[in-house]
């Protein structure tokens, strides 16, 4: 009886390796591609948008290691429920982790162009103007939000041109180079 069973295993694993029965442990270049195709749907948030090619680039095989590792068989992974939710999921969470690890990631979520032309900055800041201004609006925005989640709840919700962080991003302006933002408050009259 021994032999046969021991017989029957080793029939059956000769026919799954001729015939490919277990399941690839690595994933392979195209399965890869389909992954960062995908991920491309994404490049158009906040955070993302205005990263370099090569940073967003850096970004993207982050989010498809952290995937690769946690689902190290392809077809587990695609055949999920909800895989796009999944990939939202890791993709959010990446960003909260750059965040957490470098707050002066600021110049991506408040890049300077956008807040010259909303007129918080000054144009013609060089390189180290704009980092002493990001290292200010990190520090204070540090100071007011005491997660990063609560300061991800308030980018998203930002929806007024007198939230408390642009609040913070006009102190800084002021503070470093002395520009004074006004804001005339437009009262319809009957």
């Amino acid at each position: 009886m021994k032999r046969f069973l021991l017989s029957v295993s080793v029939v059956t694993l000769a026919v799954c390796s001729f015939i490919g029965c277990s399941q690839q442990k690595q994933w392979n270049r195209e399965q890869r591609q389909a992954l960062r195709e995908m991920l491309r749907d994404y490049r158009q948030m906040v955070y993302l948008n205005n990263l370099t090619e090569a940073e967003y680039m850096l970004f993207a095989d982050q989010v498809a290691a952290d995937i690769e590792q946690d689902y190290p068989i392809y077809t587990t992974f695609v055949e999920l429920p909800a895989v796009n939710d999944t990939v939202q999921v890791y993709v959010v969470t990446t960003i909260v982790e750059q965040l957490n690890t470098d707050a002066r990631n600021m110049r991506h979520l408040f890049p300077y162009n956008t807040l010259v032309q909303s007129n918080i900055l000054p144009s013609g800041l060089d390189r180290t103007q704009q980092n002493a201004f990001y290292r200010c609006l990190s520090q204070r925005v540090n100071n007011t939000y005491p997660t990063i989640e609560s300061f991800v709840d308030a980018v998203v919700a930002d929806t007024t041109s007198m939230s408390t962080i642009t609040q913070l991003q006009q102190q800084c302006a002021n503070d470093l180079f002395g520009w004074q933002v006004d804001i005339v408050e437009i009262v319809e009259s009957n």
